[in-house]
Formats: structure tokens, sequence, C-alpha cells
């Protein structure tokens, strides 16, 4: 993989971070841990996103890391966007997902494929008050994403579409949906289209809430699209383009995905670590043995891996190099870790890591959607193989 560093010393690793990254890291951690924290096992069990969290990211800047300060946004990184998303995983992935979808997916498809008109009326609202879904995926639409059934049809200044998203999320929360429709079917992926729908458009509606395993904070929604009435000027990018846009933002994705599975393995080992330094059996705390040592040491090493490829695949984007191999390894390899990570963290944890009582249930219940999500794994690996193949003399 090639690095990149935006440092003076080239030799500085990966996860170094500059005094300004620093600030950022540490501030998020603190509200995190401070303000979501006492929230977490609430939310889960209730399957509730908390309404009084939604002002604060929004006040603290994380909805809109990436939009530009002209737009009312925090003029960040893409890179700030992974350190935001992980450290909130670390304390509840269901929390780092909503932060997720909206800079890694939403803001980086309109900030790339928006009209100038488009940013002005949408960035400002998703810096300062209104969540974004990404509407892709349907019920015959999952890893072959291109076999759409929602239509879209041009009426004179407007367009009509029908059809039913699942499995979106964000979609409670959310005022802004990107839906992607195809208005040619004949034309295959060449007829799809994505569209910027407003929750209020009529003939739109959010519907069943998923009851889910893990991330049970986060919102996962259907969406009905019944002769919902779409302007024009909405079509983002252009007519027939919305496969781009899917791929493109994907990819990106899926290094957000990285960061909120990195975030959650770091989140399990330190539960696991703590509490095997607290939790006595024959004379001497667990930590002491060389069995629950090694289990730590292969963790931790496995986080530190995980968090170069992430980091590597960020810092990449940022400076506009290719990222696509580096993003599909990244996500691959992070679901596997925090999976890892987060069953050794229920073991550590003995009979108490079994109940929820104890946090670490939680990460390993969050940790499996890793896998599935933003592509599964089978699709990161053959998106691998043809990349590193094809490199092959």
């Amino acid at each position: 993989m090639t690095s990149v560093i935006t440092s003076e010393n080239s030799a500085l690793p990966l996860t170094h971070l500059s005094e300004d990254e620093q600030l950022f890291r540490s501030s998020v951690r603190e509200f995190a841990r401070e303000t979501i924290g006492p929230l977490v096992r609430q939310m889960d069990e209730e399957q509730h996103f908390a309404a009084e969290l939604l002002p604060q990211l929004f006040s603290l800047g994380l909805m809109g890391i990436e939009i530009p300060t002209e737009h009312g946004g925090s003029g960040g990184t893409f890179f700030e966007a992974i350190l935001a998303v992980e450290e909130i995983s670390s304390t509840d992935p269901s929390v780092g997902v909503l932060v997720d979808v909206q800079n890694t997916l939403c803001v980086n498809a309109l900030l790339r494929w928006g009209t100038e008109a488009q940013k002005r009326k949408y960035l400002p609202t998703m810096a300062a008050d209104t969540v974004a879904a990404y509407a892709l995926s349907e019920a015959a639409s999952g890893s072959d994403a291109f076999a759409l059934q929602a239509r879209a049809e041009k009426r004179g200044d407007e367009y009509v579409l029908n059809g039913q998203k699942l499995w979106i999320t964000n979609a409670k929360e959310a005022g802004i949906f990107l839906v992607f429709a195809t208005l040619d079917p004949a034309a295959g992926y060449k007829g799809i289209t994505a569209f910027i729908v407003e929750k209020g458009f009529p003939g739109f509606t959010v519907g069943k809430k998923e009851d889910k395993l893990g991330i049970r904070a986060s919102s996962t929604c259907e969406l009905i699209l019944e002769d919902c009435h779409v302007p024009a000027e909405n079509v983002l990018g252009e007519p027939g383009k919305g496969y781009k846009i899917a791929i493109e933002t994907l990819n990106e994705g899926r290094i957000g995905i990285g960061a909120q599975m990195l975030g959650l393995a770091q989140g399990a080992w330190n539960c696991a670590a703590k509490y095997a330094q607290e939790r006595k059996q024959f004379g001497k705390p667990i930590a002491e043995f060389q069995a629950v040592q090694f289990a730590l040491a292969e963790m931790a090493t496995d986080i530190e891996a995980t968090r170069l490829m992430v980091y590597n695949a960020a810092r990449l984007k940022d400076a506009r190099m290719d990222y696509v191999r580096e993003a599909a390894m990244a996500k691959y390899f992070s679901s596997q870790v925090a999976e890892r990570v987060a069953s050794l963290a229920v073991e550590v944890y003995g009979g108490y890591g079994f109940v929820k009582d104890y946090p670490v249930e939680k990460y390993f219940r969050d940790a499996k959607i890793g896998k599935i999500y933003e592509g599964t794994s089978n699709m990161q690996l053959a998106t691998i193989g043809k990349l590193v193949l094809a490199g092959v003399k």
C-alpha cells in the first residue's frame, strides 16, 4: 500500500496526527464518553436515538465536517470525519454510523456531484440541523446494487418516483434522502439516476423501522415512493449517472465503516483490558495470567493493524490518489477484527460478558453488521482480488 503522510517528516507513521487533528480527536472523544456514554444502554434497549444528541452533534460541527465554511460547515477533511466516526463508535457504534452516513456518503455526494444551486440549498441545512440518508438498497437489490426496481418517470419539469427502498440508515431522523431509481430498465445500470428527495415531498413515506440484532439505536427503515414528485432540479449529477455516483460514494463510505469497526474494536478492547486488571481469580488479577495477556495482546495488534489500514485509505482519499483497493481492504479487515475482538472481549469477562449489565455483549452484537452493509465481505474480497490480480505480471 502507498502511505500518504500529511507531515514534513515522511518517516512519521500513518497514525501520527497533527496538532489540530489531536485536538479534534480529543474533543470528540470527550463528547462521546461524557455525553453519549450515559445514554448508550437506554438507546439500545429502547431502539431509539436520543433526540437531545442531534442538536449537540450539529453544534459541534460533526454533521458537516467536510462542508465548506461558506456553506456553514466545519471546512475539515475526510480524515477528520474518519477520526470522528472512530471516536464516537468506540462509545456507541449506533451514533457512529449516523455521523458516518451523513459525512462520508451524503455530504460527499453533494460536494462532488451537486450543482452550485443544490449546494447552496442543501449543504447549509445539512451542516446546521438536517440529517441525511442514502437510499440505494431494495429487496432484490443488495450486493447486486444495480438490480433496482424503483422507477423514475420524467413528467414536464419534474420526475415521478415509484418503488420501495429497504434497510435505509438514518431514515427516521433524516430530512433529506439521496434516492436511486432507474429511468430506463432496458438501459441497465446506465438508466440509474440519483435524486435529492426531501421528507415532505408528496408521495414520500418513511415506513417500517427494523428490529435489529445490533446498532439498535440507529434507525433502519423502509422508504415508500408512491407517485413521489421530485423537481427536475433535484437530479443529482445528471440522468443516467446514478450508478457512477453510487460506486464512488460507496468507495468512500467503506472507509467510514472501517472507522466505525475500528472504533468498536477499540471500545471493546478498552473494556476488556480494564476488567482484566480489576477481576481477580486465584488471588490475582486475571490480566496477570499469560492466556489473558496473550489474548489482549493479539487484540491490540489487530486493532493497530486496522487503524493503519483505515488511516491509510483516508489519507489517500484526501490526497486525491487512488484508494479503491485500500478502502476495500480496510472495510474487509476492520469488520473481521471488530467481530473477533468483541467476541474475545466477551470471553475475558466470562459469564459477566454474556449479560447486559456489562457493555461488551453490545459491542459483540453491533460488530456483526460490519461484514454486511456497504458491501459484504465477499464483495470486498471480489474487489480486492480483481485489483491485486490486475497488478500481477
